[in-house]
């Protein structure tokens, strides 16, 4: 399957990349590039732009692969509002410098949008596999599918191992406060509440409202953990968002969910993103990967590395469907840009977890009554 999600045009590129290196590189550098494919896989919002590039220096020949990592154009309906590259590119840098969690090596900045019409970031291009989004790599054929139980079982253990370690990265209150959502409320966790609440008011200017989101997002509120914890909160924990060499990270990509607050939030959404996953095979009729990413091995080898309890993680499950579906509705509403399907009368249909999302939400209200 394949969606498009841009209408950014490559024909100039490699020369105004060239030219732009050249004000980066020494003098007399003269670099030329090569762009490679576009990568349609995997990622849902920000442009991906990789390429080759040579070069002179010192009287040597110099080359170097990178991943540019570039802002999307407001006609082509991005997944956010707003885009904080600079907050990405600081957030790798600050994970290379204080952890040994292996995130791409960032390198020039372009923030003015003059060289490719929008701004983007240089990372170096790391070697390795990806899961699948599309489709997911739990309907089947494809490396992780088939592999064997016990090499799923340690590339699970070890991408749990790599969240852990994002989370003891000491004082992310302070060294990351620049993730802190600019919402109201006295907490992290109420912050980035109110964060998702506000993308949600975004996501319906296009497509209307959801019924069912606005009744999670109040039994949300209404019921919100008192917890001030506060470690770097990845965002987008899942699998498509590592790369992977023999089953063991080496890429931990995409950061513009970043932000900061209670470790849960990122466990949530490595669980239920598979989960949801797991869902849609059984829309389709696909066995999926039942025995894979389960909630009790997950928190147990996570327990096991951190020393931390993690309690009940309901609520935040429910915090993870309301922005699954939220996302949906701007995927949903980009495809309709393109062509691709038909408006619905109904935003939900576009939501491919809906019935786990009213499992999940129904159970919830039953128990607090």
């Amino acid at each position: 399957m394949k969606l498009q999600r841009t209408t950014l045009d490559t024909t100039g590129m490699p020369a105004a990349l060239e030219g732009w290196l050249a004000t980066k590189l020494p003098d007399g550098a003269n670099p030329s590039v090569t762009l490679h494919p576009r990568i349609d896989a995997n990622g849902m919002s920000s442009e991906t732009i990789t390429f080759d590039a040579t070069w002179q220096e010192d009287g040597r020949p110099h080359s170097a692969s990178y991943v540019a990592r570039a802002a999307p154009s407001a006609q082509d309906v991005p997944v956010f509002e707003n885009y904080s590259l600079q907050d990405q590119y600081d957030t790798m840098r600050i994970i290379g410098e204080r952890s040994e969690v292996p995130v791409p090596q960032v390198s020039f900045m372009e923030p003015s949008g003059s060289v490719l019409g929008t701004p983007f970031f240089l990372m170096n291009r790391l070697t390795g596999v990806v899961p699948p989004d599309l489709m997911p790599y739990n309907f089947g054929d494809n490396w992780l599918f088939n592999a064997s139980p016990d090499d799923q079982k340690r590339l699970q253990d070890n991408t749990v191992k790599a969240l852990a370690a994002l989370h003891s990265i000491p004082d992310a209150d302070k060294v990351f406060d620049f993730l802190d959502p600019k919402e109201p409320g006295t907490t992290a966790l109420a912050r980035n509440l109110a964060h998702t609440r506000a993308w949600y008011e975004f996501a319906q200017r296009d497509l209307g409202a959801s019924p069912l989101i606005e009744r999670a997002l109040e039994w949300l509120e209404a019921n919100l953990p008192e917890t001030t914890e506060t470690v770097l909160v990845w965002g987008d924990a899942r699998l498509g968002n590592v790369m992977y060499d023999d089953f063991e990270p080496v890429g931990v990509l995409d950061w513009e969910m970043a932000s900061v607050g209670p470790r849960e939030l990122d466990l949530s959404w490595l669980i239920f993103a598979h989960r949801s996953f797991e869902a849609m095979t059984t829309n389709f009729g696909l066995p999926g990967m039942p025995d894979f990413m389960r909630e009790e091995e997950i928190v147990a080898t996570y327990q096991e590395l951190t020393g931390v309890e993690v309690g009940d993680l309901s609520w935040y499950h429910l915090y993870s469907a309301v922005n699954w579906g939220v996302l949906f509705m701007r995927t949903g509403a980009r495809s309709i840009h393109f062509g691709e399907v038909e408006r619905p009368d109904d935003v939900e249909t576009l939501m491919f977890h809906r019935s786990l999302f009213e499992s999940l939400l129904n159970e919830l209200e039953t128990a607090a009554t």
